[in-house]
């Protein structure tokens, strides 16, 4: 059992990532759950819903990011901060395959730097398309 947990350590990441957003869309559906039985009491007391209330119901529960907040056009995609991080990645990768032996000699270092590449080319080609509301 001990060589289980030592071969399937980085397991605990996909799984701790699947349950966090797992309890994140718990949460968006408590909190639709909640504003729609407060929207019946005030139904049956024939008040009006504050404004506040009716926003809640309007945000689709798939639309939350993980601080709460809508992802939308209001918070646009970083491309340059994208290009930074993964040419940096990139030269790192491809700097322990060359100088290093860290991956024993399989050149498994050497294919993450040439994807980490492509996707730094890729954010580079978006942030010089991308056009942004100013």
């Amino acid at each position: 059992m001990e060589h289980f947990f030592y071969s399937f350590w980085w397991l605990v990441f996909p799984i701790g990532f699947g349950l966090l957003g797992a309890y994140n869309s718990w949460l968006g559906y408590r909190r639709q759950k909640d504003a729609i039985n407060l929207l019946k009491s005030y139904a049956e007391k024939g008040q009006e819903p504050p404004e506040a209330l009716l926003k809640v119901l309007q945000r689709p529960l798939d639309e939350d990011g993980w601080d709460g907040r809508s992802a939308g056009p209001r918070q646009p995609t970083n491309y340059w901060s994208l290009f930074g991080l993964f040419t940096a990645l990139g030269l790192g990768f491809f700097g322990a395959a060359t100088f290093t032996n860290l991956d024993g000699g399989t050149d498994a270092f050497l294919v993450v730097s040439f994807v980490m590449g492509a996707v730094a080319v890729w954010s580079l080609i978006s942030a010089l398309t991308c056009r942004r509301n100013r």
